[in-house]
């Protein structure tokens, strides 16, 4: 007669742990996307789900300060084309844990890709600077920076516009700093001595990141060169091709590209 007094059991803490975390999420509301709602967070870690049009699109967290994490994906959104920050909303939960061990978003991320694919997970939405060496590759169709890429004609706040166009001795160096400072993109660029010494004449009107290129270019000496990448700026020394390259600025001279063309 066979034995009923045992079975075999698997414990699953990290499926436990992704569950409630999940559940405690779920009973959230998601609020817009905004300043505002940022600004209400209290600055400690935690976990965070992004929606687009409602759906959720990513799962992240802060190690130290929920909204000044999600306040670099408001940045990134807001200077994005074929998407409105006015799409996007979230929701958050302090989790005061350690993260090396718990890894909560990973949790949160594996029960939700159970259910179907997070699609701004793992297709390049929270990088940062990709490096100079992803400068040359060709970012993929399905890629967020493909999706989304860049606005170029992201307009510069109005205190950062009136502060550089009332310079009368502006330099290339000082636009470029600000142009760095200022867009809600990376803009990597090799400096140079020589840049100090260069005085820059601004377009009237409202400075936008064209034509704070074109400035740029028009007045750095030849090779240099500005590149518009899907996700990011690149500003070198050299007259150069990028399979991903979407606009040149080259001389004060502007050529488009389609990638892969």
């Amino acid at each position: 007669m066979p034995l009923e007094n045992h079975a075999e059991f698997k414990l699953s803490i990290t499926k436990a742990l992704g569950d409630q975390l999940a559940a405690a999420l779920e009973e959230l509301a998601p609020a817009p996307l905004t300043m505002k709602n940022l600004q209400s967070l209290h600055p400690l870690p935690g976990v965070y789900q992004l929606y687009k049009n409602d759906e959720l699109v990513y799962v992240g967290k802060a190690d130290k300060s929920l909204p000044r994490r999600v306040e670099r994906h408001f940045r990134k959104i807001s200077g994005r084309r074929n998407i409105s920050i006015e799409e996007m909303s979230f929701t958050c939960l302090y989790v005061d844990e350690d993260f090396g061990a718990v890894a909560p978003e990973r949790l949160l991320i594996n029960k939700h890709r159970g259910q179907g694919e997070v699609p701004w997970n793992y297709n390049g939405f929270g990088n940062n600077d990709p490096g100079k060496r992803r400068d040359t590759t060709m970012v993929e169709a399905g890629h967020f920076d493909r999706l989304y890429p860049i606005n170029l004609e992201y307009a510069f706040p109005n205190p950062v516009t009136d502060a550089v166009s009332d310079e009368v001795d502006s330099t290339l160096a000082e636009l470029l700093a600000t142009t760095k400072a200022v867009l809600p993109y990376v803009f990597r660029y090799e400096g140079a001595k020589a840049f100090d010494e260069i005085t820059v004449q601004l377009p009237s009107g409202r400075l936008t990141a064209d034509k704070a290129l074109r400035a740029i270019s028009e007045h750095a000496p030849a090779p240099w060169q500005v590149t518009a990448l899907p996700g990011y700026v690149i500003m070198y020394s050299k007259t150069e091709d990028y399979p991903s390259g979407t606009r040149y600025y080259r001389a004060g001279q502007v050529v488009d590209h389609v990638p892969g063309s």
